[in-house]
């Protein structure tokens, strides 16, 4: 598993309740985990896969955990039991409210949120989400398609068309507030032509990876995400040029028959830093 806190190419959702797919995380190549308590944890099962997630951080895994909502029997519990994790994913976020009490719950010195907008409700309240990110530390969005597909009793077929507009707008508003977002799962397992074109449709939209639901998906992530040759050979050259004694206190300069400002510096620092 990658170490870059700063990449997020590919994260996997992983079933807290399964010891197996736990026990094999540190030899993927995914660049962190979500364990999952939610949606993919029967009832009956969801205080032991909540050990079974807890030990997993505690034994390194880098690793968030999605809790199951505050006002189910279990969601102070799986809150309490996450403060030890990469970070808290929160399902439905419905509005700031949702955010504060989250917070509240994990506590102020407890780990960043991550909040899933999968419901027309958030898509809505975008504005006044990512507006409370910076007080609640709420750092990441995340799209949860199949929920909002099924809000929206929309049918996206393989060019994902009536979600692009939902999507559009929560990279937009991930990066008014300077958050990362990742696009919502691909459900088509085995099929590496839709699951190339949608990894490719979520970098080209803006998102900075992509949420998986199986091992087999992070090469494909991974590789869409990250810059090709041509652009890391061509942020390399900005820096330098930029960091070259003639270009101190330039605001523009010339490279490769083009002009390029500070804007493509920090941009191209962007780049770099996902290496």
């Amino acid at each position: 598993m990658t170490t870059n806190p700063g990449r997020w190419r590919s994260v996997l959702f992983l079933p807290a309740s399964n010891p197996r797919a736990i026990a094999k995380l540190t030899t993927l190549a995914c660049d962190a985990a979500i364990l999952d308590l939610e949606d993919a944890v029967a009832p009956d099962a969801k205080a032991v896969a909540r050990a079974a997630a807890t030990a997993a951080v505690l034994a390194g895994a880098r690793a968030a955990i999605r809790i199951n909502a505050l006002d189910t029997p279990w969601g102070l519990d799986d809150a309490a039991a996450a403060r030890g994790a990469l970070a808290v994913v929160l399902p439905k976020v419905g509005g700031a409210a949702d955010l504060a009490a989250a917070r509240d719950a994990i506590g102020d010195d407890g780990p960043p949120i991550w909040a899933m907008i999968e419901t027309c409700d958030a898509m809505l309240r975008l504005a006044e989400i990512v507006d409370v990110a910076p007080a609640v530390r709420c750092t990441m969005l995340i799209a949860g398609t199949n929920d909002l597909a099924k809000e929206m009793r929309c049918r996206p077929g393989a060019d994902r068309m009536p979600l692009v507009p939902a999507l559009t707008q929560m990279v937009m508003a991930a990066r008014a507030a300077d958050l990362f977002v990742l696009d919502g799962v691909c459900n088509a397992i085995g099929d590496e032509a839709r699951l190339a074109a949608e990894c490719a449709q979520g970098a080209m939209l803006g998102f900075d990876g992509k949420t998986l639901i199986h091992p087999s998906q992070i090469d494909a992530a991974n590789a869409a995400f990250a810059p090709d040759p041509d652009r890391i050979a061509w942020a390399r050259r900005v820096v330098d040029a930029f960091a070259a004694p003639e270009a101190v206190g330039k605001g523009a300069i010339r490279l490769d028959g083009a002009m390029v400002e500070r804007l493509h510096l920090a941009e191209a620092e962007r780049v770099l830093a996902m290496l």
